[in-house]
């Protein structure tokens, strides 16, 4: 066995690494490797680990007898590997000849490098040029798992990679569905597009499809062309087929505009433009369908959307966010990438901010879009806040919020308002590990001048000043304990909440930016019970609460429960926050893994005084893998806005066999004792194409003329999708899309560190 450095100036360069990544690209344009593969599968290729003490212009030969006559012909016999720093050529028999420049390897020869590993019966390489040539091959790619035959493949360092009689597949061999034959394809050097010619798509044996000529991108680049299509049919579009067309229109901006026919509304335009600079990102969203053919007067429809986020100077940052729609039932009706069906506004803002160590400012502009019969919001044209924060000084911290606003409505006989807010607020905060202490003193000062405020009980200028104090502790215990054999800690986590806030008569202001807060058990300790200015209610009250959590040796919590409660010394006296009993809901809240595979999280608001469950939440979740999820929720609101909610939901994703799996979601209101949402997906996955079938059924919630929601109709669909991988299993991928889609979506019960 002989070990030869090959000591003449041959130089093999860089071609020899089989520039073919660009022919990857071509064969991976549908999606990427999975990291489980179907076990009938083959998998993918280890590439060529390069020897590392090879230098870039050196090769290293192995073979049984080598002779080299005057350094100018060596020739290799028997188990003959060639490595340069990229590459590797194995063969029966190699020859290297100086004068000719050429390297030849023949007998049973194969060539590995990270992205491919090919079979021939006769490799050359001209050490001059680089030009690598092979014959008659069989070839794999490492990286996507596609294989196929070529009769030649040339490789230069000039004028790229040229293959001639080639097909390729990513089925097993033997079992071959579908395949592409092409009478040749080349890529050019440092070119962004490559060239087919005659090229046939195959299922079985039976041709289906032929190109005489087309180009596809072979650079990681984006570039312009055509994307995947989607095809659906429901209820409310007929059939819809989408074919997106993506515009590279430089390197930080670009396109993609996306003609959609549906059989039942006529031809939608959808576009989407989006700019990158070194200091802002944005988007902007046009939808246009004319002349609706489902509705009675056939008018326009569109959506658009405009979002911007950048800096304009040294810690000043400019945000946008502005949509608008053209009537209440255009998301029902086509649905959106940005807003569902249960969204009653849609934002219009404009907002500068300022931010340093020890303060912030920011000026908006807030508006809104209405979806449906629901109340006209209060538009802040504008808002302004200032905060600041000092640095403590014998442990004492100042803070000053302060708020400027002037709210305005769509509705013209509606009160307006400009507010002025103002809360200096001073406080000794204390933390170590084993707990935490707070004392904070407020002075809430709010002015307001009120217009357009005839036959109302508002008054015109008004002042309001209220103190509050806080006092606020939290301890935290923790010992080691043995829990099913486990050694683990548990930790216990009183806290505590005195709370006083002064008492002024409201009723003479408006409500502008306020609404009654829910609470949870954080909630108990806010302080607050609504949201914006306009109410401040006036509190005396001890808020109590108490944590344990049970934690692994890694300090992952399996286990944690929560209990808390209000109890009022005072009534409340703003008329917006009394209540009838002494003391807020028991709320509590529960976080369990049970083991590996089972999970569990509840929410639970109950009354003390009538023992009613107030509010209620549960989700059961078994999870054996990523693809084996079995998930039991139910919802319970006993008052939200004048109805009850109580919704049970099951989801479920599971593998049929080796090649089907099943997803399934179902929503029913035990109230009205019918199904409200329906959802069932089935997919087929060989290693190289797949087929989904879904079907969905859900109330539409379309609204009337007079902005009512309808709640007795319900819209079906069914969704077919047809696939070939041509760069490998997308089956996880495809199931997580069948699982995440839908009225309500899955999401994990909880989430545990």
């Amino acid at each position: 066995m002989s070990l030869i450095d090959i000591g003449m100036a041959v130089k093999l360069r860089p071609c020899m690494q089989f520039n073919q990544y660009s022919f990857l690209l071509f064969f991976s344009m549908t999606g990427t490797v999975s990291a489980q593969q179907l076990s009938s599968c083959p998998a993918p290729e280890a590439g060529y680990v390069a020897d590392e003490s090879l230098l870039a212009e050196q090769i290293k030969v192995k073979a049984k007898r080598a002779e080299i006559r005057q350094n100018k012909l060596a020739t290799f016999e028997g188990d003959v590997t060639i490595d340069n720093e990229r590459a590797r050529i194995h063969a029966d028999n190699a020859t290297i000849d100086k004068e000719k420049t050429q390297l030849t390897a023949t007998g049973q020869v194969s060539y590995q490098d990270q992205q491919m590993s090919v079979q021939s019966t006769d490799v050359r390489l001209n050490t001059a040029s680089g030009q690598l040539l092979m014959t008659d091959t069989e070839y794999k790619l490492t990286q996507f798992g596609g294989r196929g035959s070529a009769q030649q493949i040339k490789i230069d360092q000039t004028d790229g990679v040229e293959l001639t009689d080639v097909s390729y597949t990513t089925c097993p061999e033997g079992d071959e569905d579908w395949k592409i034959n092409a009478s040749s394809i080349s890529i050019e050097e440092g070119e962004l597009w490559g060239e087919a010619v005659n090229t046939v798509f195959y299922i079985q044996d039976v041709p289906v499809f032929y190109l005489p000529y087309f180009v596809f991108p072979v650079s990681d680049q984006r570039q312009t062309g055509l994307l995947f299509p989607e095809i659906k049919t429901s209820s409310a579009t007929g059939v819809s087929y989408e074919q997106p067309f993506y515009w590279n229109i430089a390197p930080n901006y670009d396109a993609t505009i996306s003609p959609r026919v549906m059989t039942k509304r006529g031809v939608q335009l959808k576009t989407e433009f989006r700019y990158l600079t070194d200091a802002s990102a944005g988007q902007f969203n046009v939808e246009y369908l004319p002349e609706d053919r489902e509705l009675v007067d056939q008018r326009d429809r569109y959506f658009y959307r405009f979002l911007h986020s950048g800096k304009v100077a040294d810690k000043w940052q400019l945000n946008v966010d502005y949509n608008g729609l053209s009537d209440d039932n255009y998301i029902v009706d086509f649905g959106s990438d940005y807003y569902n069906r249960a969204d009653t506004h849609l934002y219009q803002t404009l907002e500068l901010n300022y931010f340093s160590a020890n303060m912030d400012f920011s000026v908006s502009f807030k508006d809104f879009e209405v979806i449906g019969d629901h109340q006209s919001n209060y538009r802040a044209l504008p808002e302004l806040k200032f905060n600041y924060l000092s640095d403590p000084m014998a442990g004492l911290e100042f803070r000053l919020t302060s708020e400027l606003a002037f709210f305005d409505n769509h509705m013209q006989e509606q009160p307006k308002a400009t507010r002025l807010h103002i809360a200096p607020s001073v406080a000794l905060p204390l933390r170590s590990q084993w707990g935490e202490f707070l004392a904070e003193a407020t002075w809430l000062n709010t002015f307001y001048q009120q217009d357009n405020i005839e036959n109302t009980q508002l008054a015109e200028e008004t002042t309001r000043s209220l103190g509050q104090g806080r006092i606020f502790g939290a301890l935290f215990f923790e010992r080691e304990i043995s829990w099913f054999g486990n050694s683990l800690k548990q930790t216990l986590e009183p806290k505590a909440q005195y709370l006083y806030t002064d008492y002024e008569d409201q009723n003479n202001i408006g409500l502008y930016d306020t609404t009654r807060l829910l609470n949870d058990f954080n909630g108990l300790f806010r302080g607050q019970e609504f949201t914006g200015l306009d109410r401040i209610s006036d509190n005396n009250q001890i808020t109590v609460g108490l944590t344990s959590r049970i934690l692994d040796e890694n300090s992952r919590e399996q286990f944690k429960v929560s209990l808390g409660q209000i109890f009022y010394l005072e009534d409340n006296q703003v008329l917006a926050a009394t209540k009838d009993d002494d003391r807020s809901a028991l709320a509590s809240e529960l976080d369990w893994q049970m083991g590996s595979k089972w999970f569990v999280h509840t929410e639970l608001q109950l009354s003390t005084k009538t023992d009613k469950v107030e509010r209620s939440s549960i989700s059961l979740e078994y999870r054996l893998s990523e693809d084996k999820i079995f998930q039991v929720n139910h919802r319970f609101v006993r008052n939200l806005s004048g109805e009850q909610i109580d919704q049970l939901g099951l989801t479920a994703s599971w593998p049929i066999s080796e090649n089907w799996h099943w997803v399934g979601r179902w929503y029913k209101d035990l109230g009205t004792q019918r199904t409200i949402e329906s959802y069932m997906g089935v997919q087929y996955e060989s290693c190289c194409w797949s087929v989904s079938l879904v079907s969905q059924r859900h109330l539409s919630n379309r609204f009337d003329a007079a902005g009512m929601q309808n709640t007795q109709e319900f819209e079906s669909s069914i969704n077919l999708k047809f696939s070939f991988k041509f760069s490998g299993s997308e089956g996880q991928k495809g199931r997580r899309k069948m699982l995440e889609d839908g009225l309500f979506g899955y999401r994990q019960a909880y989430l545990i560190n």
